[in-house]
């Protein structure tokens, strides 16, 4: 019977390191959050614990016919994992939402997979920087100068239509740049519309042109997306 202390050190230690994951994302309103991330790192423990202890299962000399190799438990746990992974995975247009958080059930089921191992020390350290990229990170990004990007749909009557170059003049006006544009007549040829790409330093540009479209008396309709991660 194998000793249940080191058992029960490696179910706690995996279950405070997944829920200290797990807060940072409810925290900031993920779908997966505080008890999906513990019970991910909980279950990837359990899983390693069943390998590392497999010689508990035999008895005599079965055990000199069975080749126990604990990494094959961890590479099963990290390719199912996937699964869980792609299903906080959101697309929603041309923005894709959930990645992170996907990664970090990855990265939990890892460090439930080296709590079950016993390395507790490797655990406890993968959790203090896993913590700190998703907290310290979040303020680097903040600081960083990016592109921001968002998909900008115009529809306009065929016959009163905005033109393409005053459109892109309004554009560029309220300092966006056009990555790609698309053209399409709907509606049994009776509206034209205009699809665009359009990228900026700044996310208050987009209101501003928002404003300024909803000004424009042959602009029908418009719908304006950011295509974010």
């Amino acid at each position: 019977m194998a000793d249940i202390g080191p058992i029960l050190i490696s179910m706690f230690v995996a279950i405070i390191t997944g829920g200290i994951i797990g807060l940072e994302r409810s925290y900031h309103g993920h779908p997966a959050g505080f008890r999906t991330h513990t019970l991910v790192c909980l279950a990837s423990s359990l899983l390693m614990l069943v390998t590392v202890y497999a010689k508990q299962w035999f008895v005599g000399e079965i055990i000199e016919t069975v080749r126990i190799d604990p990494t094959r438990m961890a590479q099963g746990v990290m390719t199912g994992i996937g699964f869980l992974g792609a299903g906080v995975i959101i697309k929603e247009g041309l923005s894709v939402r959930g990645l992170t958080t996907a990664a970090t059930i990855w990265i939990t089921a890892a460090i439930g997979i080296v709590s079950g191992a016993g390395l507790y020390h490797v655990a406890i350290l993968g959790t203090i920087m896993t913590f700190a990229i998703l907290t310290l990170f979040r303020w680097i990004e903040a600081k960083i100068p990016t592109l921001i990007y968002a998909h900008l749909l115009i529809k306009c009557a065929r016959n009163s239509a905005i033109t393409e170059e005053s459109l892109k003049e309004i554009v560029e006006k309220h300092g966006l740049t056009i990555a790609n544009m698309s053209y399409s007549i709907v509606d049994g040829g009776a509206f034209l519309e205009y699809g665009m790409t359009m990228r900026t330093r700044r996310a208050e540009n987009f209101r501003l042109l928002a404003n300024t479209l909803s000004a424009i008396e042959s602009i029908i309709d418009y719908r304006m997306a950011p295509t974010c991660d």
